[in-house]
């Protein structure tokens, strides 16, 4: 029953981030919302769903995004094993784990897209790319990933509640 959360919410992240995050540009760079709500969510102590949902993004964002869904699957697959590990390693500090998560996540994510687009045949510079795309990308997630945990968090503390959790 607590999983039924995640269909609703994760649908309105990517009409969100299809709609009005993909409009707030740093030079060539977006913001990933779904990025930072999986990482979010999968750093929350309480939550056992987090595999769930990430596959459940998966599959919406496979309607609306133009990259392969290969690229999407491993690589938020691994923004969340990432946060796993960081949740259970960086417990006194969530704000640094969530940082950590999002620059490693989002480097990942970029290079794991330039690999599949220069194998595809799409010629970029790689100095270019990281310079215009990845950096303002990583300050724009960075930038978005402490409203988004708050927001997490909350929701977790909702769903979990701490009397049903222990």
């Amino acid at each position: 029953m607590r999983n039924l959360i995640a269909f609703p919410l994760l649908v309105l992240v990517v009409i969100f981030q299809s709609s009005i995050i993909s409009q707030i540009k740093l030079l060539n760079g977006y913001a990933d919302l779904m990025l930072i709500v999986l990482a979010a969510w999968a750093l929350q102590e309480r939550v056992k769903s987090s595999w769930h949902w990430t596959l459940l993004a998966c599959i919406l964002l496979g309607f609306v995004s133009k990259m392969p869904w290969p690229v999407q699957v491993v690589g938020y697959l691994a923004v969340v094993f990432t946060a796993q590990v960081m949740q259970r390693r960086v417990w006194q500090a969530p704000l640094l784990a969530m940082f950590s998560v999002t620059l490693i996540g989002t480097i990942f994510m970029h290079l794991l897209s330039f690999a599949v687009l220069s194998l595809s045949g799409t010629t970029f510079s790689f100095s270019a790319v990281t310079g215009s795309i990845t950096l303002p990308s990583l300050l724009l997630n960075i930038f978005f990933s402490i409203p988004i945990y708050a927001l997490m968090r909350d929701l977790a503390r909702w769903v979990y509640p701490s009397e049903v959790y222990e």
